[in-house]
C-alpha cells in the first residue's frame, strides 16, 4: 500500500478544501467539525486501489445490522463523487499546513455546503486540539483524526513498518515517542511482539544512547526481547549498545534475570554471556543462580558457580519496596532449592553413557533431558562439595536446617538422588534427625516415597536404630506415620480406591517389618474434635499403629468396595455376553450341517477348525471371568481381603475376558474364511485385520490397570528391594 505523509500546521481556525475528483480524498475537516486539526497532525494518504478493495471487504463483512449505517455513507459518497473537481486542480494551491486553499476572489461556493447556503454554526464545538499528535487518514474506511500513538502502536503490534516509517520520515523524533500509559516506545512494543524485522530496521535509526530508554517502570527494549525470548532481537539491541544487559528496571531486575523467569533458556545463555557478571550485586548473583536452578536451567547454574563458586554457599537476601538487598541468616541457598526437586530430575550419574554421548554428539539434543539430569546430578555435587570443603561441621549443620531441613525436604520430594550424593560422601548425615526425632526414612514413610525408603535396605543392621526412633511427645513411631491415611497426591499414582487401599496395606506391612514387637501396642495420642462447637476441650485418643490404620482408611475401604464391585459388575456383564454369543454359535456352525449323518459340512476345511477350537475356548475363557467377578461381588471386603485376594481375582478375570474376547473374534473372522473358501476375494483378510480394533482397544484402556494390579502384588521386589548398591 503506497503511503505518503505531509505536515499539517494550521493558521486558522477551519479549514476548507474543495474535494477532488477521485474516488478516495482527503475529506475537508470543514465538513467533518468545526475545528481545524491541531498544527501537529500528520496527513497520511493511504488510498490506492488495493486499500479501496480491502475496504470494501471489510464492509461487507460487517453484518445485516450495519446495512442501514452503510447505505448511508454510500449516499454520501456518492453525492460527494459526483460535486468533486479533478485533483489537479488542487494542486499548485496548497497552503503551508498542506491543506487545499481558495482563493479569496474566487466566489464559487463548496458544492458540498449545502448547494450555497451557509451552515449553521455548531452550537457545541469540540474544543481545540492543543499538544496532541494527531493522523488524518485519507481512505473510505479511516476518516478523521487518530493520535500518532495510536498509529505507531499498531504498527509496531503488527510489524508494518511501511506505516511507520511514513511518519519517522515526517518527525524523526517519533521513533522515541511514549506511546503507551506505561511509557512504552514503538521499540518496546515490536520486541515484545517479536517483529524481529521490524525491530531491526528501527534500530539502525537509533543511537545507542536511545535504545537504553526506559518505560515507566524502568524496563528498556531490551528486557521486553528478553521476555519475548527471540535471541535475534536481543543481539541487534546488544551489538549497538554493550551496556544494555546491566541496566536494570524500577525492580532491580536485569534482562537476563527476566529471561530465566520466564523460561527463555537460548535468550538467557546468550545475555549471560553478554553481562557483566562480576558488577553485579552478591545478591543479585545468588538470586540468578537460584532462578536458573528453579527452571532447571543446569547448564547456566554450572556457569554461574564457575564464574563465582562462593555462590554455593551464600543465602538470598532480603529486598525491600525500593529494590534494595539487605542480609538474611535465614534465606534460601541453591542447595535447598536442589533438595525440594522431584525424583526425576536429578539423574543417577554425572555423565551421559557412551552410548547416549554418541548419539548426542550425532543428533544434537537426541538425549537432552538425559543430559539434563546429568547436569543437575554435577550441580548438586559442586555445591555440596564447596560446601564440605568451606564450612566448619557446626557451619555446616546450621546451613543444612536453616531454613529448612534439606535432607528432610529431599525425602519428602522423593528425591533419591540428591540424598544419594550427599550421604555418600558424608555419612554422617543419615543419622540427622527433624524436632519431632523423624530421620529421613520415618519423612519417606509418611510420604509415600519409595525410592528413599528403599535406601534403608542398604545400610545394614543400621536400619534398626534409624527404624525405632520414636517422637516422644506424641508416643507414636515409624508404623504410627505408615497407618495414617496418605496424601490424595500420593493415593492418586495407582488407579482405583480399592488399589489404592492395597498400596496403603503394603506399606504397613513393608514397615512392620522393621519395628521392634513392642512398638505394634504402643499407643499414640490422636486429637478429637471438640462435642460442641465454640467448646475448647483438649480430647484425645489414644490409638495403635493398626487401629489408627482402621480409622483413617475407612472411608477409603468403603470407596474401594465400592470401585471393586461395579468394576466387577460391568466386566461380568461383558463376559455374559460373551458366553451367549459363542453359545449359540456352537449349535449354529458356519454352513449348516450333513441331512444324513448330521456333521458339519466343512468339517474337513481348516478354518472350520480354527473357529471350534476358538469358539470353545471363548466359551471357557467367558465362563470362567464369569465366576471370578461373581466371586468378587461375594467377597466379605475385609482389610486383608484388599491386599492379595481382590486385587488377583480382578487380575485373573480381566485376563480371561481379554482372552474370551480375542477368541470371539478369531471365531467370527474364521466364519468368513469359510464362507469365501473358493473365491480368490480378500474380503475375509479385511474382515480379519478390522475385527483386531476390539482387542487393541481393550488392551490401551485397561492396560494401565493390568500393570498396577500387577506391580502392587510384587510393589516390595519392584520398588523397595533394589538390587544395586547406590547409597554405599
Amino acid at each position: 500500500m503506497a503511503s505518503s505523509v505531509q505536515t499539517s500546521h494550521s493558521e486558522d481556525d477551519d479549514i476548507s478544501s474543495e474535494s477532488s475528483g477521485e474516488e478516495e480524498q482527503t475529506t475537508p475537516l470543514s465538513a467533518q467539525r468545526p475545528n481545524a486539526p491541531p498544527a501537529d497532525a500528520y496527513v497520511v494518504d493511504i488510498s490506492d486501489e488495493k486499500g479501496d478493495e480491502e475496504g470494501d471487504g471489510e464492509e461487507e463483512e460487517e453484518g445485516e445490522d450495519e446495512n442501514g449505517e452503510e447505505q448511508e455513507n454510500e449516499d454520501e459518497e456518492e453525492e460527494s463523487n459526483n460535486n468533486s473537481i479533478p485533483r489537479s486542480s488542487m494542486e499548485g494551491s496548497r497552503s503551508s499546513t498542506g491543506a487545499p486553499t481558495q482563493d479569496p476572489t474566487d466566489n464559487t461556493t463548496d458544492p458540498r455546503s449545502n448547494h450555497g447556503v451557509e451552515p449553521e454554526p455548531n452550537p457545541n464545538p469540540d474544543p481545540p486540539a492543543e499538544n496532541q499528535s494527531s493522523i488524518l487518514f485519507n481512505s473510505t474506511k479511516k476518516k478523521g483524526l487518530l493520535p500518532v500513538q495510536v498509529v505507531l502502536y499498531q504498527a509496531a503490534i503488527k510489524g508494518d513498518w511501511k506505516t511507520a516509517k511514513s511518519i519517522f520520515d515526517v518527525d524523526s523524533s517519533a521513533i522515541t515517542m511514549k506511546i503507551t500509559d506505561g511509557e512504552d516506545t514503538p521499540l518496546h512494543i515490536a520486541a515484545a511482539a517479536r517483529h524481529i524485522s521490524f525491530v531491526e530496521n528501527l534500530v539502525g535509526k537509533y543511537s545507542s544512547d536511545n535504545l537504553a530508554i526506559k518505560n515507566s517502570n524502568g524496563d528498556t527494549a531490551l528486557a521486553f526481547a528478553a521476555a519475548s525470548g527471540v535471541v535475534r532481537i536481543a543481539k541487534v539491541m546488544v551489538d549497538k549498545n554493550e551496556k544494555l544487559p546491566n541496566l536494570y528496571n524500577n525492580s532491580k531486575q536485569f534482562p537476563v534475570l527476566m529471561a530465566v523467569a520466564y523460561k527463555r533458556k537460548e535468550m538467557a545463555s546468550f545475555l549471560l554471556s553478554k553481562t557483566d557478571f562480576q558488577t553485579l550485586d552478591e545478591f543479585e548473583q545468588i538470586e540468578l543462580l537460584i532462578s536458573a536452578i528453579s527452571s532447571d536451567y543446569y547448564d547456566i547454574a554450572l556457569d554461574i558457580l564457575t564464574k563465582k563458586p562462593e555462590l554455593a554457599k551464600a543465602r538470598m537476601g532480603l529486598r525491600d519496596a525500593n529494590g534494595n538487598w539487605r542480609e538474611n541468616s535465614e534465606g534460601e541457598t541453591a542447595l535447598h532449592v536442589l533438595s525440594r526437586k522431584s525424583d526425576v530430575v536429578i539423574g543417577s550419574s554425572s555423565k551421559l553413557s557412551f552410548w547416549r554421548r554418541h548419539m548426542n554428539s550425532r543428533f544434537k539434543r537426541f538425549y537432552k533431558k538425559a543430559h539434563m539430569k546429568t547436569l543437575a546430578h554435577q550441580t548438586v555435587e559442586r555445591i555440596w562439595n564447596f560446601v564440605v570443603k568451606n564450612l566448619s561441621k557446626t557451619d555446616l549443620y546450621l546451613f543444612i536446617k536453616t531454613p529448612s531441613r534439606l535432607l528432610h525436604n529431599a525425602a519428602s520430594a522423593g528425591n533419591a538422588e540428591f540424598l544419594i550424593i550427599l550421604i555418600s560422601s558424608y555419612p554422617e548425615l543419615i543419622w540427622k534427625v527433624d524436632d519431632d526425632d523423624k530421620s529421613i526414612f520415618h519423612v519417606a514413610v509418611e510420604n509415600r516415597q519409595e525410592s528413599v525408603f528403599s535406601l534403608i535396605y542398604e545400610i545394614g543392621g543400621l536400619r534398626d536404630f534409624l527404624a525405632n526412633y520414636y517422637d516422644h511427645k506424641k508416643n507414636s513411631n515409624m508404623l504410627h506415620l505408615a497407618g495414617k491415611l496418605a496424601a490424595p497426591y500420593h493415593l492418586s499414582r495407582v488407579s482405583g480406591a480399592a488399589l489404592q487401599m492395597q498400596r496403603e496395606l503394603l506399606w504397613f506391612t513393608e514397615v512392620e517389618k522393621f519395628v521392634v514387637s513392642s512398638y505394634l501396642q504402643m499407643k499414640t495420642k490422636i486429637p478429637l474434635p471438640p462435642q460442641a462447637p465454640g467448646i475448647d476441650e483438649n480430647r484425645f485418643e489414644e490409638l495403635t499403629p493398626r487401629e489408627l490404620f482402621t480409622k483413617e482408611h475407612k472411608s477409603l475401604l468403603k470407596d474401594g468396595e465400592e470401585w471393586m464391585k461395579n468394576t466387577a459388575n460391568s466386566c461380568m456383564l461383558v463376559a455374559t455376553l460373551i458366553a451367549t454369543v459363542v453359545f449359540a454359535a456352537a449349535f449354529t456352525v458356519p454352513g449348516g450341517n450333513d441331512d444324513k449323518s448330521g456333521t458339519p459340512n466343512f468339517r474337513q476345511n481348516q478354518a472350520f477348525t480354527v473357529f471350534v477350537i476358538t469358539d470353545v475356548a471363548a466359551l471357557v475363557f467367558s465362563t470362567t471371568s464369569i465366576l471370578t467377578f461373581l466371586s468378587i461381588l461375594t467377597s466379605r471386603y475385609a482389610e486383608d481381603d484388599f491386599l492379595m485376594s481382590l486385587p488377583i481375582k480382578l487380575l485373573f478375570g480381566l485376563v480371561t475376558l481379554f482372552l474370551s474376547i480375542s477368541c470371539m473374534v478369531v471365531a467370527f473372522s474364521a466364519t468368513f474364511f469359510i464362507a469365501y473358501d473358493k473365491t480368490k476375494q480378500n474380503i475375509p483378510l479385511a474382515i480379519a485385520i478390522v475385527s483386531i480394533v476390539p482387542v487393541v482397544c481393550f488392551c490401551l484402556f485397561h492396560s494401565k490397570l493390568v500393570v498396577d494390579i500387577f506391580r502392587s502384588g510384587y510393589w516390595a521386589q519392584f520398588s523397595l528391594k533394589k538390587h544395586k548398591k547406590r547409597l554405599f
